[in-house]
């Protein structure tokens, strides 16, 4: 790697803790004298491994070059922020992952949060929909609207948006290995409301390497899954130009047990595969960079979350101007969305988790965040319902609006322990990028099992410290009681999968079979030629064709993806 990202930099030690206990210093003020007291434990350290001494100091932290490490809010590198008043200009946008059971319900939901103050949607798909089968494919038996909404034609699609004019909303899509489908519905729904692709404004996931990592939901070989993901980068380069073709992600790499620099590396990593992908295609980076966006996970511990999202930003910045050239400032600028820690809830006492979910959230809006989703505080339980989702906005909301933390760009900068702390997690995550690029890139890292083990490590070392008391969870494995209380959950009505494989049946009889037949032919040539496969997929959606019958097509060129299984 070149230039400074491959420079070697030395960390410096934890200050030695004084163990001097039972002995009395004497205090300046009217002669008190206090106590020394015995550390609570013998080493504190962060996620990553990061020793924290007793106090930062000038002693114990490197020197911090303003200009260079950290700069104005807006100006590369971008450490402070990607925009020069941040949320003194515009708050972040508040949105509510939220989709279940069919269009119609989650329809409800949707206009439900609008309503009570969130800013943009955010999709949640059901499992077939999120791997290519049509609801009433036997593999979908079971799993119709359980984890969110089930979409497989421009008629669901129809009614997910109906009533909510997609040029006044933002809307993030959770979807991956059929994120081009999906787009492509999206924007079929936009012509239907006279809505110019020019004023689409969302994002989707389309982040198909975190799959084969961390999550599973993955349908095609990695080759042709990243053909789909450039074409998409060139679509929407020519025709969406205000969409977000990826959403890089780091979230599910942490829900699977990776440590915070791990998430920053691994994640990172993928990035530089999708944009070396696109370069090796012939697209300029100018021209798909700026519209790149990213997703990160908010964990309890408050300070290495803050360094994180600043490390991110400024390691990012120079890898794009380092390693790819980018010209364009835009280019440079890593901008993300970030969701509380999922994996941090518990069933037991679940109210608690309203407080894990504050502590994060606060994380992420002091890190500079530029899209939010809080969980709520039922989700380890099911999916939320009305009132939890509208306390967890509600979060979001005090901390806009009454916290006073966004009154002011990056408040914790010049912090002797944020800005060390954002120093070493850069180190460590520039670490791991040069050992996979030592590997021959990520795909080769992801093939040989090397991030999945280092995430498992990662994993197995955290369950172990929670099993032993060293890491507390508070209700799990201390100050637990005898009996929780009783919530509510929201419950799937059985009946749904029903009538959805009823609509999706009486859809394919009303359409013109041939029309449809004749745009999946049309697919079929493009994804065995090297052309653009994102206005096949279009035109299929808008000749009645399904989700499930577009996955098939192309399962049937490019194959499945099998996971090979080590020991």
């Amino acid at each position: 790697m070149s230039g400074r990202l491959g420079r070697e930099t030395t960390f410096y030690p934890a200050v030695e803790r004084r163990a001097n206990v039972g002995t009395f210093c004497s205090g300046t003020r009217a002669g008190l004298k206090f106590k020394l007291m015995a550390d609570r434990r013998e080493k504190f350290e962060t996620s990553s491994g990061i020793e924290l001494p007793s106090e930062f100091s000038p002693d114990n932290t490197r020197a911090v070059d303003y200009a260079e490490d950290l700069g104005k809010p807006g100006e590369f590198p971008y450490t402070r922020g990607v925009r020069r008043n941040m949320y003194r200009g515009k708050f972040w946008t508040m949105r509510q992952y939220a989709g279940f059971a069919t269009a119609q319900e989650s329809n409800a939901r949707y206009k439900y949060l609008l309503s009570q103050g969130t800013t943009g949607l955010s999709v949640a798909f059901d499992l077939p929909t999120q791997i290519g089968l049509d609801s009433d494919d036997p593999l979908a038996m079971g799993e119709v609207g359980k984890v969110g909404v089930a979409i497989d034609s421009i008629d669901d699609m129809l009614r997910l948006f109906e009533g909510i004019p997609l040029d006044q909303v933002s809307t993030s899509m959770t979807i991956n290995a059929t994120a081009s489908t999906l787009l492509c519905l999206y924007l079929a729904v936009a012509k239907r409301q006279n809505v110019g692709f020019d004023k689409v404004n969302g994002t989707i996931q389309n982040d198909i390497l975190k799959e084969y990592i961390a999550r599973g939901t993955y349908i095609y070989p990695p080759t042709p899954s990243l053909r789909l993901i450039t074409d998409t980068f060139a679509f929407c380069a020519a025709e969406v130009p205000n969409w977000n073709t990826i959403s890089i992600s780091g979230y599910h790499i942490r829900e699977a047990g990776s440590t915070a620099a791990q998430e920053l590396a691994f994640t990172l990593a993928d990035a530089i595969c999708y944009v070396q992908a696109a370069v090796d295609v012939g697209l300029h980076v100018d021209d798909f960079a700026p519209r790149l966006s990213f997703f990160f996970n908010a964990h309890n511990d408050l300070l290495e979350e803050v360094a994180k999202f600043r490390a991110a930003r400024r390691l990012w910045a120079r890898i794009m101007k380092e390693r790819f050239g980018a010209k364009d400032p835009k280019s440079m600028m890593l901008r993300f969305h970030t969701q509380t820690a999922g994996s941090t809830l518990t069933a037991q006492q679940p109210e608690v988790n309203v407080v894990r979910t504050t502590i994060q959230a606060l994380a992420a809006v002091l890190g500079g965040t530029q899209s939010l989703h809080t969980n709520s505080m039922d989700e380890a339980l099911s999916l939320p319902t009305e009132q939890a989702a509208r306390i967890a906005l509600r979060t979001q909301q005090v901390i806009a609006y009454e916290s006073g933390v966004a009154n002011t760009v990056d408040p914790f900068a010049g912090s002797y322990a944020i800005e060390e702390l954002t120093s070493q997690l850069e180190q460590l995550a520039t670490n791991y990028i040069q050992k996979i690029d030592d590997m021959g890139g990520m795909l080769r890292a992801i093939e040989a099992g090397y991030v999945q083990r280092e995430i498992q490590e990662a994993a197995y070392q955290y369950q172990r410290a929670v099993e032993t008391e060293d890491a507390i969870v508070v209700g799990v494995n201390k100050f637990r009681i005898a009996e929780d209380e009783e919530i509510p959950i929201l419950t799937i009505d059985p009946a749904i999968e029903r009538d959805q494989v009823e609509r999706l049946r009486a859809f394919r009889e009303r359409r013109d079979q041939a029309a449809a037949d004749r745009a999946l032919d049309a697919l079929e040539d493009a994804a065995r030629g090297t052309a653009n496969v994102l206005p096949r997929i279009l035109d299929c959606v808008e000749n009645r064709v399904t989700v499930g019958e577009i996955s098939d097509r192309l399962r049937s060129i490019w194959g499945e993806y099998q996971e090979a299984v080590t020991i």
